[in-house]
C-alpha cells in the first residue's frame, strides 16, 4: 500500500502554488498518496489548473485556519487549533497519514508536534536534522539545527544517537545490524567544536564529549566547521544555536557559489561557450548543492513523522519533502530509535550512580 501523506498547503510563501506542484510530482514519482492541508477553495482553484491531477492519488483536507510566518508560534499553536499544521499533525496521530509535510512557521511547527504527537519514549528534546552535501559526492547530516537553542549534555547525547541512527537508516545498509554502514564501517559521529582536542569547546561541548565517548556508536570526537563538507564525518552534533547558525551559513554560501559561477560563465563568449560544451558537469555540480534535492528536516523525537522544510520552497523542495517523510515512516525509523535511546539509558544511570571519586 503507498504511504499517506498529509502535506500543509498553506505553509510556504508563495502557497499553495509549489505545495500543489510539489504534491504532483511526488504521487506521479512515488507510491505515495497526499492529503492536502488548508482552505479548500483555494488550494481546489490552484489543483483545478492541472488537469493531470485529476488522475493522481491527490485529496483535499479542509482546514479553516492558516499560522503565518508572522505569528508567535507558541500562541498561534493555542489559538489556531484548526490550521493546516494542527490538522495534518492530527492525521498522523490518529493513524489516518504516515507522515506530515510543511514549509511553515518553523517554531509553530515543532510545538505543535511535541504537543499533538508527542515525544518517543527515552527522548527529552526532539532535535532537527539538516542533510549537507560533502566533496565526496556523499551527504552528511547536522543535528540540532533550530529546535532546541539551549541544549544540556545529555541532550547532545540523546542528539548523537537519534542521529546516528537516522543516518545509517537513511543513507546505510540496515540489514546488517547496528551499527553497520555501507563498506563495513559505522556512521562516523562527531561533536562539533572550536578544535579537536577533547579540551577544546565551551562548557556545554566539554561536558558532552564524555557522554558521546561512552556511547556503542562510532564517535570520532570533536570536528570543526570544515568537516560539515569534507566528508570526514557523516553525524555533526551541536545544540540548536550553533547548528542553525552554521545552516544558515552554508545555505549563504552555497547562493553566493551558484551566482558567482553563473555571473562568471556569461561574462564573456569563450565562457559562455565553455559552459555550453560542459553542461551536463555544471547541472550536476548545481543538483548536489541543491537544498531543495534533500527534502527538509526531520523532527526526530517525536511519536510520528514531521519534516519541515523551507518557506522558500519550491516544488522539487516539497516534492523531495514527501520523499523523506514516506522513507522515514516505511524504515520505522522511531521504533529504532526508541531502542538505541534504551540500550543507553542503564549506561547513563551506572554513570549517575558511580561514587565520586
Amino acid at each position: 500500500m503507498p504511504s499517506v501523506i498529509a502535506l500543509d498547503a498553506m505553509g510556504s510563501d508563495r502557497a499553495p502554488k509549489p505545495e500543489i506542484e510539489g504534491a504532483i510530482y511526488a504521487a506521479r514519482n512515488y507510491d505515495v498518496r497526499v492529503l492536502l492541508i488548508g482552505p479548500e477553495a483555494a488550494i481546489k482553484a490552484e489543483l483545478d489548473r492541472h488537469l493531470s491531477a485529476v488522475r493522481l492519488p491527490i485529496e483535499i483536507v479542509p482546514a479553516s485556519e492558516v499560522i503565518t510566518m508572522e505569528d508567535k508560534a507558541v500562541q498561534a499553536v493555542r489559538a489556531k487549533r484548526d490550521s493546516s499544521i494542527h490538522v495534518g499533525l492530527r492525521l498522523v496521530r490518529e493513524g489516518q497519514a504516515s507522515g506530515f509535510v510543511t514549509a511553515g512557521n518553523t517554531g509553530a511547527a515543532m510545538a505543535a508536534a511535541k504537543m499533538i504527537l508527542g515525544a518517543l519514549q527515552g527522548v527529552d528534546r526532539p532535535a532537527l536534522a539538516a542533510v549537507f552535501p560533502t566533496a565526496p559526492g556523499t551527504a552528511a547530516i547536522l543535528l540540532d539545527v533550530g529546535a532546541n537553542v539551549d541544549c544540556k549534555p545529555h541532550n547532545l547525547e540523546q542528539f548523537a544517537v537519534m542521529g546516528e541512527i537516522y543516518f545509517r537508516s537513511m543513507f546505510g545498509n540496515l540489514k546488517t545490524g547496528r551499527g553497520s554502514f555501507s563498506g563495513g564501517r559505522a556512521p562516523r559521529v562527531g561533536l562539533l567544536s572550536i578544535g579537536e582536542e577533547e579540551t577544546k569547546g565551551n562548557e556545554l561541548t566539554r561536558e558532552a564529549f564524555p557522554l558521546l565517548k561512552r556511547l556503542p556508536i562510532n564517535f570520532v570526537g570533536n570536528v570543526e566547521g570544515r568537516d560539515l563538507f569534507n566528508g570526514h564525518v557523516d553525524v555533526i552534533v551541536a545544540d540548536g544555536f550553533v547548528g542553525n547558525v552554521a545552516l544558515k551559513i552554508s545555505e549563504g554560501v552555497a547562493n553566493l557559489v551558484r551566482t558567482v559561477l553563473k555571473e562568471s560563465l556569461r561574462s564573456t563568449i569563450t565562457r559562455q561557450v565553455g559552459y555550453m560544451l560542459s553542461r551536463s558537469a555544471f547541472s550536476d555540480f548545481k543538483k548536489r548543492i541543491d537544498h531543495t534535492e534533500y527534502g527538509g528536516a526531520p523532527l526526530l523525537g517525536v511519536k510520528g513523522v514531521c519534516i519541515i522544510t523551507h518557506g522558500s520552497s519550491n516544488a522539487n523542495a516539497i516534492k523531495n519533502a514527501v520523499r523523506v517523510a514516506a522513507e522515514f515512516s516505511e524504515r520505522n525509523i522511531n521504533h529504532s530509535i526508541e531502542e538505541g535511546l534504551a540500550a543507553i539509558r542503564p549506561a547513563a544511570v551506572e554513570v549517575e550512580a558511580a561514587p565520586a571519586r
